[in-house]
C-alpha cells in the first residue's frame, strides 16, 4: 500500500482566488481556517506526474515545486498526452500551463482541458518566468539569425528581440525545452533558443542573454489535474466550463453573484458548431472558503460543468 503525504500549503504564497469548490460546508459560527491551511490534498509519496516535456520546461519546474522530489515526473510530447495519462490511469496527476501574464491564456492547452470529461483541477502553481536566450558555446547574440521557442516564449521576448536582434527570424517549437534541445542537436551557431535558465546546462548550451522577457512581472499559471477531487477540501477557488451562446453569459455571472462568489476570470473559446456559441472557462473565489452549498448552486445552472477546486501556490524568485 502506498505511503501518503500531505502537501502543506503553509510555506507557499497564496494568491487571488477563483470559484466554488468541492468543500465541506461551514456554518457561520464555525471557525474559519487560515488561507494557507484551507487546502491540503493528500498525495502519494510516489505519485506519478505527467507534464509537458521534454526535461527543462517551466512545466517540469512547476511540477517539482508542487509535488516535491519524491514524485515520478514523466515528460510528455503534448499536453493532450499528459491529460490522457491521467484519464487512462497511466499517471496519477498532470501539470499543464494555463495562462501567462504577457501571452494570456494558452488557448490550445485550455482547449485540451475542455475537451476531456471526468478530469479535475486540484491545484495551481504560479511560476515567475525568466526567459533566457541560449545558443551553441562560442556563439554571440550578433551571430543569431533564427530564434526558436514555444509560442509564449516568442511573444514574451518580442520587445527584447526587436531591440537587440531585429533581423532574426523566429521558429515556433512545441516547448521551450524542445527549442533548446533542437539547438543543441543542430550545433548551428546561428540558431538560438529562448527557454528556462535550467535548459542551458541540461542541453549543454551557453547563456547569451538573461531576462529577455518583456517584464520582470512575467508569470505563468499551471493547473494540477487529477481524475478525482480530494474529499472534504475547503478551497478558496473553483473553476467551471459554461457552454452557451454569448447572450447567456450575463445570466451565469448573475448566478455566481447570487451564490455569494466573486468572479475572477473568464476565457472564451469557440464552441465550434455555430457562430456566437462558446466554451467559457470561469474562475471564481471566496477567500473564506467555498461551501458545498455555493458549489451546488453553480453546478445546477444549465450548461455549466464543474472543473475543480483549489488554492494557488506561488513560487518566488
Amino acid at each position: 500500500m502506498r505511503k501518503m503525504k500531505i502537501i502543506s500549503m503553509i510555506p507557499l504564497v497564496l494568491t487571488v482566488c477563483i470559484m466554488s469548490a468541492g468543500c465541506s460546508y461551514q456554518t457561520p459560527d464555525q471557525q474559519k481556517l487560515p488561507a494557507a491551511e484551507s487546502f491540503t490534498p493528500i498525495i502519494p509519496d510516489d505519485a506519478s506526474v505527467s507534464y509537458l516535456g521534454p526535461q527543462g520546461t517551466y512545466t517540469e519546474e512547476a511540477a517539482q515545486f508542487f509535488f516535491g522530489t519524491d514524485a515520478d515526473l514523466i515528460p510528455k510530447t503534448t499536453v493532450e498526452e499528459a491529460i490522457a495519462d491521467v484519464v487512462n490511469g497511466s499517471s496519477d496527476y498532470a501539470v499543464i500551463p494555463q495562462e501567462n501574464t504577457v501571452g494570456g491564456a494558452v488557448t490550445n492547452y485550455v482547449d485540451a482541458l475542455i475537451a476531456v470529461q471526468n478530469i479535475y483541477v486540484i491545484g495551481e502553481v504560479i511560476l515567475p518566468i525568466s526567459q533566457t536566450l541560449m545558443g551553441i558555446p562560442g556563439s554571440t547574440v550578433k551571430d543569431i539569425k533564427t530564434v526558436c521557442s514555444h509560442a509564449q516564449g516568442i511573444t514574451q521576448s518580442a520587445k527584447w528581440r526587436k531591440e537587440h536582434m531585429p533581423d532574426a527570424e523566429t521558429r515556433e517549437m512545441a516547448s521551450t525545452a524542445a527549442a533548446a534541445s533542437y539547438v543543441a542537436e543542430t550545433g548551428d551557431k546561428t540558431i538560438a533558443a529562448i527557454a528556462a535558465p535550467a535548459a542551458a546546462s541540461l542541453y549543454g548550451l551557453s547563456v547569451l542573454a538573461e531576462n529577455v522577457q518583456i517584464t520582470d512581472a512575467n508569470k505563468t499559471r499551471f493547473y494540477v489535474l487529477s481524475a478525482s477531487m480530494p474529499e472534504n477540501s475547503r478551497s478558496q477557488r473553483a473553476v467551471f466550463v459554461a457552454d452557451c451562446e454569448a447572450n447567456r453569459i450575463d445570466d451565469i455571472i448573475i448566478e455566481i453573484s447570487k451564490a455569494g462568489l466573486e468572479l475572477v476570470t473568464i476565457h472564451d473559446r469557440p464552441e465550434g458548431s455555430q457562430l456566437g456559441s462558446y466554451h467559457y472557462i470561469i474562475e471564481v473565489e471566496n477567500p473564506d472558503g467555498i461551501s458545498a452549498e455555493q458549489l451546488e448552486k453553480i453546478k445546477a445552472v444549465s450548461g455549466v460543468r464543474y472543473l475543480g477546486s483549489f488554492n494557488s501556490a506561488e513560487k518566488k524568485n
